[in-house]
């Protein structure tokens, strides 16, 4: 039986927007010490079309959606113009547990999830449940790649409802984490997190500091593009999934 926690000695630390409340709970559980540093945050875009926009989107075929945050500032839009889930007839499509999960406490029922949570995956599967000819609308980010547009092959509306701010207040409290902990897992959810942390972050200390985990083979790509090696990358992109990996992992030497 072993004495010890499965991530006692690692510190954690999550760059994404600060929707980590739970597997900071979670690391915490396993003995681990998480550091929230959000290196990107989000704000809904607001627009004076906003209302004919939902109007318009109640009658698309699918409505897709690929982040969390898209979810949170649609729902704002939702709100604010007193639309629910019920007034919208289309279908739903969907990216990532977080993002149904957050889809289904609107009261939307996801009809396709594709079986790896990534854009480009998504442009292959989805066309063979979408039906023929599809109307369909993109609720996306202002930073959101071009994969869904270019990848269907079928006309698709796009709507951006939020954007992606930089954040650079955290960048002394990364720096003073990593000159004080031996055992440093910094995990990478978008490449928007990885440009900040280039910028602020390894141009001071290198990539080599710490343990580096990315969720999803873009995020991937975005670290490898700056010269990173990255030591943690689970075929399931999520969260949970990178801490699993980081379970069986010995110390950052």
């Amino acid at each position: 039986m072993q004495s010890s926690l499965p991530l006692e000695g690692k510190t954690i630390l999550l760059t994404g927007t600060s929707k980590t409340t739970t597997i900071v709970d979670d690391i915490t559980a396993l003995g681990g010490h998480a550091v929230i540093a959000p290196l990107i945050g989000t704000c809904e875009r607001m627009d004076s079309h906003d209302e004919e926009l939902l109007k318009s989107a109640r009658h698309f075929d699918w409505i897709i959606f690929t982040s969390q945050n898209a979810v949170d500032a649609f729902a704002n839009k939702m709100g604010r113009h007193q639309v629910i889930a019920q007034n919208f007839q289309g279908k739903i499509a969907s990216i990532g547990t977080k993002t149904t999960t957050a889809l289904e406490k609107l009261g939307f029922q996801v009809s396709f999830m594709p079986s790896i949570f990534s854009a480009d995956i998504f442009v292959k599967e989805f066309p063979h449940i979408a039906g023929d000819h599809p109307s369909c609308l993109f609720i996306r980010g202002e930073k959101a790649k071009s994969t869904l547009k270019d990848g269907l092959p079928f006309d698709l509306k796009e709507w951006t409802v939020y954007e992606t701010i930089e954040r650079h207040d955290q960048t002394s409290d990364i720096l003073n984490c990593i000159h004080h902990n031996p055992d440093i897992t910094v995990i990478f959810a978008s490449p928007s997190a990885v440009d900040v942390y280039a910028k602020d972050i390894a141009a001071h200390v290198g990539w080599q500091a710490t343990r580096i985990a990315a969720i999803g083979h873009i995020t991937e790509a975005a670290l490898e593009q700056y010269g990173a090696t990255v030591d943690i990358m689970p075929s399931v992109y999520t969260m949970q999934a990178v801490i699993e990996e980081l379970m069986k992992v010995g110390d950052k030497s």
